[in-house]
Formats: C-alpha cells, structure tokens, sequence
C-alpha cells in the first residue's frame, strides 16, 4: 500500500519509507492512501488482540518486507493484558490500557515500532536515533521499547514542570542508549523542537533520525487494534455497536479509534475527552480550529495546545462540517478532574489516574443528559503514575504495580536544555560527534 502525505506536496512513500522518516518531506503526516474494509466473520474468529491486529493491518503490510513479520510484530506489541471491564452501571465499561511495562497505553504503539524498525535495520547501517517529545507517558514508553536494541539511541524531550514526580523519575531511568533531555519550556515547545529537528535536511544527512511520537504510523496504526478488539467483544455478547470516549491529547490515540471504525469494526461514537486545553472542544462547538498555547493541567499528558493528528484527522473528512457531525469533544476542568477522582470508586468501582478520569467525568456528564447508548472510557495509564494528584482525592496511596515498581527503583538522570529549536539541534550534533 501506498502512504500520502496530508499537505499533498510530497511523493506518495511505501510502508518501509513512511515509518522509517515520520514527517513527510512537505512537513506533513503520511496516511494509507485507501482505508480498506474489513471482512467481520474473518476478524472475528481472531481468537487474541496480537491475531485481531494482525488481520485488521494485514492490508497496509501485504506488499511490504515487513509482511511476514506482521503476526510476530503484533505479538510483540500485545503482550499484555487488555481487559474491557464492567463499570457499575450497566452498558458502562472500561479498556484498561495501562497494563504494559511502563503502565500506560503508548507500550503497545512503542514496542510495536520498534519490533518494526529493528527487523528493517540491515547490517552494518549507522545507528537511528529516535527523536520523542513527550508530555509525560510516550517517552517512557518509547525508552522501554528501545532500550538496549542494538544500532538505536532514543532522544528524549519533556517540559521540566510539565510531567509528574513519578513519570520524570521513569524518563530518566534508562541511561545507556537513551538520553533525557529536561527542556525549560511547555510540551509545545519540545514537540515544536523536535519537528524542527526532524525537519532539517543538513541534519537528517549527517545523522539517521526518526520520530516515535504519535505522528509515527508505526505507533499509530497498531493502536487500532486494541479498539477493534474491544468492540469485537462487545458485539459478539451483546450484538450492539460499543461507542468510546477517549482521554485526548495529541489526536493519536482518538485517531486511532476513528481508522477501526472506518475499516468497518462495530463501533459507535467517538467523544474526545480534554481538559482545560480545549482546542478541540473550541473546534468541534463550531469555532475555527486554532491551536493556543498549552496549559497546565492535572492531566498532564494531555496539556497540548496544538494536536499534531488534527492534520491527519482533518484529511480523513471532505470538510470541517463532516468531521463535526461525526465526532464530539468535551472540555474538564481540574475541579471537575478532582471531583471524579474523589468519588469514582464508590460510584463506578474504579481507581483512575487523571487522564482517565476526564474520560469518566464526560460519561458522567453524557449520562445525566439521558445518553443510553453503551461507552467504553479508555483508562490510558496507572493512577500510581500520578501519586500527587491521586492519592488526595482517593484518601490512600495507589497501588503501584510491579513493572512500574522496578522503573522506580533504578536511579535517574536527565539534562537541562533551554526551550530552543537551536539547542536541541546542537545538542544533536554534539551527541553524534557532527561539526
């Protein structure tokens, strides 16, 4: 299959070359130039979430020399448990995602990847090094998947008072192969960094670079499978169309939801749930998409003013009123984060961490509206990531689970970068030994 760019400008790149670079040449994302549907019976009968991701890429691998592989790479990102669990009430349940190494969702796009991009490295090639900004959970996530492969170091950037105790804790506790880099700015900035830095042609010939963030197709791709699993489920019980509200920042994990169902998987809705960043809630209430600069928030990893995926998402749709008519977007501010999390374990039996309760307060909201169609909230990370915002409201610490014990465990280390495009391309060089 071929992959296009959404600015149009750049020649249209196989699989190979689109997860390899990220960016298209034009600066914009690459997206599968057809969505293909997919036959139920056949997805059906897919007995585990690696068997139902396998058929559901099956069609973007089939011409590729990752072809063979695809069973395998899939095995590799889903090797963990994914359960889709009943809340409370009835027709309300939970995906918890957050059961991999680094207890939040990107484990399954990041070992996806890199499982990817490692059988792609011939012999003897100059290292790759993987370039991620990230608001609190991708690096981490990123690191663990690469971490110790051989012929790749891994270039991390987060805001240094962006991200919780625990989470720069886990940034920082890799070493070898992966740097750390604190930078003094907002997400936006280190997404902003990093594009420029993906961006730059003298650079890009000097030094093998790729991108792991969520415009990565290797990232981005194999988290359609976890939704199409999930909806499976429900309709093989209950013979209805699952609907999902998912905690939204950079568009990623919502886009993904968006490509299963447009391949023909049994699901209903789509609701984008924010925080107090509310670009898209401004657009999806029929404002002019405008991206704003970040705020902070309880929800961390969704403090993003500019959602790389917009562009993507927008190119799915003929116009901005067909996009709107087919997803919803819902602001939560902290009291309202704060709020959920006091009471979610006696309303709904759950403990969750803050990006997940946006998700829940919106099925709060949607339910004492009278909407009685069944949802899914999508749990995108362990509340003991998220100790200082959690554990005041629940009244007790958070239990913290086992692979995110260890991360805790090893001692830490990051450095200091000034919030600058410049810095982070001298830091580069310097790195690779680059004049």
């Amino acid at each position: 299959m071929r992959f296009l760019s959404t600015r149009g400008a750049a020649p249209a790149a196989d699989l190979v070359h689109a997860l390899a670079v990220g960016l298209a040449p034009d600066g914009g994302l690459y997206l599968p130039a057809t969505l293909p549907r997919i036959d139920l019976a056949t997805l059906a009968a897919a007995p585990t979430p690696a068997a139902v991701c396998a058929e559901l890429l099956r069609p973007f691998f089939a011409d590729s020399p990752l072809a063979t592989d695809l069973p395998a790479l899939c095995g590799e990102a889903y090797a963990q448990v994914l359960p889709l669990r009943a809340l409370a009430a009835a027709d309300d349940y939970v995906l918890e995602l957050f059961h991999g190494p680094t207890a939040a969702f990107k484990d399954i796009g990041a070992r996806f990847l890199a499982a990817a991009l490692q059988r792609l490295r011939a012999p003897g090639t100059p290292p790759l090094t993987i370039l991620v900004a990230t608001s609190g959970d991708t690096g981490a996530a990123v690191a663990a998947a690469f971490h110790h492969r051989s012929g790749f170091r891994v270039v991390i950037l987060y805001p240094r008072d962006g991200v919780s105790a625990r989470q720069a804790h886990q940034l920082g506790a890799f070493g070898d192969n992966v740097l750390t880099l604190r930078v003094a700015g907002s997400f936006d900035d280190c997404q902003r960094m990093a594009k420029r830095a993906l961006g730059d042609a003298a650079l890009r010939a000097a030094l093998p670079l790729a991108s792991a963030n969520s415009i990565s197709l290797g990232r981005l791709l194999p988290q359609a499978g976890y939704y199409a699993w999930a909806a499976l489920q429900y309709w093989r019980q209950h013979a209805r169309a699952l609907s999902f509200i998912v905690p939204t920042g950079n568009l990623g994990n919502a886009l993904a939801c968006v490509i299963a169902r447009r391949m023909g998987l049994p699901i209903g809705r789509i609701v984008l749930a924010c925080n107090a960043n509310d670009t898209l809630p401004r657009y999806f209430a029929g404002e002019p998409y405008a991206a704003q600069p970040s705020r902070r928030t309880l929800a961390n990893a969704m403090d993003v003013g500019a959602p790389s995926n917009f562009e993507r998402l927008r190119a799915l749709y003929a116009d901005d009123a067909a996009l709107r008519a087919d997803l919803t977007a819902h602001a939560v501010s902290d009291a309202d984060i704060r709020a959920t999390l006091r009471t979610a374990h006696a309303r709904h039996g759950l403990l969750p961490c803050p990006h997940t309760a946006t998700a829940l307060h919106v099925l709060q909201r949607l339910r004492a509206a009278g909407d009685t169609q069944p949802f899914a909230i999508v749990a995108t990370a362990h509340a003991a990531k998220f100790a200082e915002v959690v554990e005041p409201e629940f009244g007790h610490a958070a239990a913290i689970p086992k692979p995110l014990a260890a991360l805790l465990a090893r001692p830490s280390h990051s450095e200091t970068l000034t919030a600058g495009d410049d810095a982070l391309l001298a830091r580069l060089r310097q790195l690779h030994h680059i004049g």
